[in-house]
């Protein structure tokens, strides 16, 4: 029984991790990667469309990043798009596609990224520790219902911990590794 209450929550572990990894793509380090750019949405003809729909998306030197729009009209749209955006990116336009040319990060930039990837990687922690307060009142509610014992209510809160500690350690091993790549010169 408590297996099956907590498996129906597994999705939303799964999702804070998720979410976790794609913020995390998003956070630039030393090298140039297509996940800085692909998540923009640019206002395509009168649409918010993610930017990986409408262009491809290229890294042909370590820290440059190349973006060839399928409709050459879109050029000047994605263009405004990333000025717009806080990335802090200056696009360069060749009248065929746009070259991004990521400066070299200063050692403060990059603790200032550390700290921004620490808050997202907490934000996720919040969010998987939503989902146990919320199945840990379930597991509380079914015992007060007499639907389980009060051992079975002790084991489930152990059960739970466990996929808990699962998830904590997966988001650690992502926020260990993007750490590592943003201090790396």
């Amino acid at each position: 029984m408590m297996k099956a209450l907590i498996a129906e929550k597994i999705p939303s572990f799964e999702n804070a991790v998720e979410h976790f990894s794609s913020e995390a793509a998003k956070i630039r380090t030393g090298r140039a990667n297509p996940g800085l750019v692909e998540g923009l949405m640019v206002d395509y003809y009168g649409t918010k469309t993610p930017l990986r729909q409408i262009a491809n998306i290229m890294i042909p030197e370590a820290r440059q990043i190349l973006i060839q729009p399928w409709d050459k009209g879109s050029l000047v749209l994605i263009e405004a798009a990333l000025r717009e955006s806080d990335l802090g990116l200056n696009p360069g336009n060749d009248g065929l596609a746009l070259r991004i040319t990521l400066p070299a990060l200063t050692e403060d930039r990059r603790h200032d990224l550390v700290k921004t990837l620490n808050s997202k990687a907490e934000e996720s922690r919040i969010a998987i520790r939503t989902v146990r307060e919320v199945l840990w009142k379930d597991i509380q509610e079914k015992e007060h219902a007499g639907e389980i014992s009060e051992d079975d209510k002790f084991q489930g809160k152990d059960e739970l911990q466990k996929v808990v500690d699962e998830y904590n350690k997966k988001l650690e091993t992502i926020r260990e590794k993007k750490e590592e790549e943003i201090l790396t010169v």
